[in-house]
């Protein structure tokens, strides 16, 4: 079973950055389509950001620019850096396989108040 611990999140004003991480229990990780999610209170999970095995990337419109999500295939990581964040960007983060689903891990908290 893999096993995905996201981290990284926490309370920042609005216009702040932090830098998430997602480190996967997996063999081959290097292969995989990995991606960002995120689910806002009454909202359904939605896709953030993906990345291929080779670095392509893509974002949902409303990160475009703010949001950069990149890897690390020697540490098994995924990352997602996220600029002049917005109180909508307020949500619990997720990373998962892109096409296949590994499960959910226990996410990581990101709120954009001031």
């Amino acid at each position: 079973q893999v096993q995905l611990v996201e981290s990284g999140g926490g309370l920042v004003q609005p216009g702040g950055s932090l830098r998430l991480s997602c480190a996967a229990s997996v063999r081959l990780f290097s292969i995989y389509t990995m991606g960002w999610y995120r689910q806002a209170p009454g909202k359904q999970r939605e896709l953030v950001a993906s990345i291929t095995s080779a670095h392509f990337t893509n974002y949902v419109d409303s990160v475009k620019g703010r949001f950069s999500i990149s890897r690390d295939n020697v540490k098994n990581t995924v990352y997602l850096q996220m600029n002049s964040l917005k109180p909508e960007d307020t949500a619990v983060y997720y990373c998962n396989n892109f096409q296949l689903n590994w499960g959910w891990g226990q996410g990581t908290q990101v709120t954009v108040s001031s």
